[in-house]
């Protein structure tokens, strides 16, 4: 077994082994889509528009929902490598036959793996179960977003998780991420009537340009021009993202 499907293996068993970090990966967004989805459908008295175009609620939210698995699944996947180095299995693991460079791939790789399948469980209850139509075609722009995704998450919590030393400033860290990049975004709310103000910190949000990414890919709704920059805008997000836990994790000693 080399170093990278070492890793892979271990957040398995570390997943396999805590039925919340289950719960919190697979069936919360599940819970979040049918809970809030239906919900709010019944109480709206109109559809969203987005771009001039009219969707049931539940079936805009599918996206923000993807959204959630993948930003979950990095969070989650951070605590434990933050766990990791405060028990101090971190720095046992940096004298084994393993370079740094494996632990982050290894990593990354379950990260994607159990986004994906959370984002097929997402699209299997829309689809199924609450008569959401999505685009098939455009599946493929769908896993591309999730991969980029779920990796920028991930890099950007790997960063707090070694930089942090305190158990209570990590998880203030993260809880604040995940309360503000979710509602300073597009994921529950179209952004067309929003104050100005909202709509300029959402649109310099990441968690913006990945869920307008997943609408796109699902419902075939957005501006070409909007969502280009928005890709590319992800891309970069991820690489610096990256850069900055490659450096970080060649400083923990």
């Amino acid at each position: 077994m080399n170093g990278i499907s070492a890793i892979f293996y271990r957040d398995y068993r570390q997943r396999m082994t805590n039925v919340g970090f289950v719960f919190w990966d697979l069936l919360a967004p599940l819970a979040y889509l049918t809970l809030f989805g239906i919900g709010f459908e019944r109480m709206m008295g109109d559809a969203p528009v987005v771009h001039g175009q009219s969707f049931g609620y539940t079936a805009f939210l599918v996206p923000g929902v993807l959204a959630m698995v993948t930003f979950t699944v990095a969070m989650n996947t951070s605590w434990g490598f933050f766990m990791d180095k405060d028990s101090g299995i971190f720095y046992e693991m940096l004298t084994y036959p393993i370079t740094r460079q494996q632990i982050l791939i290894g990593k990354i790789g379950f990260n994607v793996l159990l986004a994906l399948i959370g984002s097929v469980l997402v699209i299997a209850l829309a689809v199924i179960a609450l008569s959401v139509s999505v685009r098939w075609d455009l599946l493929p722009v769908m896993a591309v977003a999730i991969v980029i995704s779920t990796a920028g998450w991930f890099f950007l919590f790997s960063v707090f998780a070694i930089t942090l030393n305190r158990m209570d400033a990590f998880n203030t860290v993260t809880s604040a991420a995940y309360i503000l990049l979710m509602f300073f975004s597009s994921m529950f709310y179209p952004l067309d009537d929003v104050p100005a103000w909202f709509r300029v910190i959402a649109y310099g949000n990441p968690m913006t340009w990945q869920v307008d990414l997943l609408r796109f890919a699902l419902l075939g709704v957005g501006k070409q021009t909007a969502l280009l920059l928005e890709g590319v805008a992800l891309a970069v997000f991820s690489s610096v993202c990256l850069l900055f836990a490659v450096r970080a994790l060649n400083r923990a000693n």
